[in-house]
């Protein structure tokens, strides 16, 4: 079984209770189709399990088959410099067919009200690029080989791609 390396800490980016002893890990690319449909499944969990559990996001960006996922994820982490991270995250995965167009980055940051110019600037820094390496770092000595890849408590889980499949990894975490 596949561990979680490292384990979560607050250089990660999570919504939910921090507190939870339970903890679900994604890796995941923001251009993957896969990803695309795990996203609402997510979201759903989020809201209605959410004060259950901690979610994270860790960036895993295929960029030799999804050209666009590693200046996404760049673009979702220096919202986060702005506190939207979240807002980025969705916004970017709500658009996934919109990636490739120029400029669209500086339209998700006038949507979100960021400043776009700042954003830029943050996209391209070392600490961002720093950040979305260091994720997918993370995913290689995870065992992490395609995306979305799901952790349960630092364990890889059996995800199915289908909402129940994540709600049973909740369930079964928290027994």
């Amino acid at each position: 079984m596949s561990k979680l390396k490292p384990p979560v800490s607050d250089y990660d980016q999570s919504i939910g209770d921090p507190g939870s002893p339970i903890v679900l890990v994604e890796f995941g690319d923001y251009q993957c189709p896969h990803c695309g449909h795990a996203h609402p499944l997510v979201n759903r969990l989020l809201k209605e399990k959410g004060g259950e559990f901690l979610f994270v996001f860790r960036n895993f960006p295929l960029q030799e088959v999804h050209p666009a996922s590693r200046a996404a994820a760049h673009v979702a982490e220096a919202a986060g410099l702005q506190g939207k991270f979240w807002e980025m995250h969705n916004l970017i995965f709500d658009n996934q067919d919109l990636l490739d167009d120029e400029g669209i980055f500086a339209d998700f940051a006038n949507q979100l009200g960021l400043d776009s110019e700042q954003l830029m600037r943050d996209m391209d820094s070392d600490d961002i690029q720093e950040k979305v390496a260091t994720d997918f770092e993370s995913g290689i000595r995870s065992g992490v080989n395609g995306t979305p890849t799901f952790f349960i408590n630092g364990t890889i889980a059996d995800y199915e791609r289908t909402y129940e499949s994540l709600m049973k990894m909740i369930e079964d975490a928290g027994q």
